[in-house]
């Protein structure tokens, strides 16, 4: 089999390591071996179970074995893998489904419970489920010799991503694209078959793809992280030996809350990575401190990328003076692509405007062609990605994030960048954390933020951003939470905040409480 497959991570971390544990599942682990011989006897038993090869199977299963080795399944059966979460509503499960013409299900006992709504909607389809926890019948076909090959252009996995209509768009990333990425990240740090991953996120968040391939071809082991671990996370850190850690943003804050983040608190830690969402530096130096013989890295990058393109490694010293409204720099792209900073007139801009890439981690496209209206740019040649993301060189080169396109709104005839008024209103005595969005009042566009902290007046708030802002940037309404609700993918939901400020009758007089908690079965 060629290098250039997905699955090819798997056998070298296979050769590498072949009795060592790829993965944790429920207090048992799988060594590599074991998890080779699932998932040839489970491609074997799709292969023949289905009259022609599938083009697309779907993994509808939690954080357990069946998703692990049901992952490596599909790719050993030269199919493209759609990895899915069972606790989604079944009518946009469906629409998955039907999207990336999946033909048939590999799933678990979470998965099983789900196929009788999609039945119910009118959608069902062939699969394998486990006649008891953590084991799937084979009733026919012999286990394959040797995994498929796969060409650069095959789609190694289908991933969905939240579309502007309403329903979610496609995302196809091929074996090329992940070959580029992987052997990139293989040259950028030094992970080995003595590391052990944390999986914060679930199989249908790209970022986990980082955790299972990063490992696998080290020889390294998975451990997936459940929620309410996140009360004891360094004894847990502790306990299960994890060296790299890998999470949004959000879970700085939520680790910090719940009285984890004590200097020198994560000892094992050798590496520490951060996506999915702006990092403040604050954050950044707090996780330093907690695990003081860890590398902390920002890394950024849109699904249509190939989970990550660019990475700024964190410096006491000097990254602190790199930050703009106090988030950490994004850093530098990948090399082999090319990017550009866009005006609203799409003109080159050497300082600030839209990020647009192109390169060999690009996708080559939705799958339904209509969903890529205007995020595809055709320039010198090549097609680029438009980010929707705002970013400013800095005079070393890197870039760092200023906000999405569409976060930058009009108040009173000023164009105002809601990441200005948060990062004003964390500099308020009090306050951690605050999202600002806005919602229609009868003078126009109106500023609401939610903050956590400690509760404060809001005439106090008002009185000290009025030092630091304009007074047209200064939001009318401040709600505290004791928490911020976190979207499947555990980022901060500002679209369940915005609603909640459209709807809510003001009132600043008391302490709101948090509209969710940071899920206790992960949602990614």
């Amino acid at each position: 089999m060629n290098g250039t497959a997905l699955h090819a991570r798997f056998l070298r971390g296979l050769a590498v390591s072949p009795s060592g544990c790829a993965v944790r599942c429920g207090g048992e682990a799988y060594s590599f071996e074991r998890v080779h011989e699932l998932a040839l006897r489970w491609a074997g038993a799709l292969l023949a179970g289905l009259p022609e090869r599938p083009r697309a199977v779907g993994v509808l299963a939690g954080k357990g074995i069946e998703s692990y080795a049901g992952l490596l399944a599909v790719l050993y059966a030269g199919a493209t893998a759609v990895p899915l979460y069972p606790d989604f509503p079944a009518v946009r499960t469906k629409r998955m489904l039907e999207a990336a013409e999946v033909a048939a299900l590999l799933v678990d006992e979470a998965g099983l419970a789900v196929t009788a709504e999609l039945a119910a909607a009118g959608l069902d389809l062939p699969m394998l489920a486990p006649a008891a926890a953590g084991s799937i019948p084979v009733t026919g076909g012999a286990a394959l010799d040797e995994p498929a090959g796969a060409a650069a252009d095959d789609v190694a996995y289908v991933l969905f991503t939240s579309g502007s209509t309403g329903r979610p768009k496609a995302v196809p990333i091929t074996h090329g694209n992940t070959n580029h990425y992987f052997g990139l990240i293989d040259r950028r740090y030094d992970f080995d078959a003595d590391d052990v991953f944390s999986q914060t996120f679930d199989l249908n968040f790209d970022c986990a793809m980082f955790d299972l391939f990063c490992a696998w071809g080290a020889g390294a082991t998975v451990q997936p992280v459940p929620g309410p671990v996140y009360r004891v996370l360094p004894n847990f850190l502790s306990e299960h030996r994890v060296s790299v850690w890998f999470s949004t943003p959000s879970g700085i804050s939520l680790v910090r809350r719940l009285g984890g983040l004590d200097p020198g608190s994560m000892p094992t830690l050798r590496w520490s990575l951060f996506a999915g969402e702006a990092l403040r530096a604050s954050d950044a130096a707090d996780w330093q401190a907690a695990a003081p013989r860890s590398t902390v890295e920002n890394i950024y990058g849109p699904t249509e990328l190939t989970v990550t393109v660019s990475g700024h490694r964190w410096d006491a010293e000097s990254s602190p003076g790199l930050c703009v409204n106090g988030l950490v720099p994004i850093g530098t792209v990948h090399e082999g692509h090319r990017h550009a900073l866009l005006t609203a007139d799409d003109e080159p801009s050497e300082t600030e405007g839209e990020l647009c890439i192109t390169g060999p981690q690009l996708t080559p496209g939705y799958l339904d062609p209509q969903d890529g209206q205007g995020r595809f740019l055709d320039r010198d040649g090549m097609r680029w990605y438009r980010t929707g993301d705002r970013v400013r060189r800095l005079a070393n080169g890197e870039l760092v994030y200023l906000g999405r396109l569409d976060a930058q709104v009009q108040v009173q005839g000023l164009r105002v960048e809601l990441a200005e008024i948060e990062h004003a209103l964390r500099g308020c005595a009090g306050v951690d954390d605050a999202v600002a969005v806005t919602r229609d009042g009868d003078s126009g566009t109106e500023l609401v933020v939610f903050y956590t902290g400690t509760p404060s007046r809001p005439g106090a708030l008002a009185t000290q951003l009025r030092r630091v802002l304009p007074t047209a940037m200064v939001p009318r309404q401040y709600r505290h939470m004791t928490e911020f609700p976190l979207n499947p993918n555990r980022k901060v939901d500002r679209s369940r905040l915005a609603r909640e400020a459209a709807v809510t009758p003001d009132d600043n007089r008391g302490e709101r409480r948090g509209l969710g908690v940071w899920p206790t079965r992960s949602a990614g």
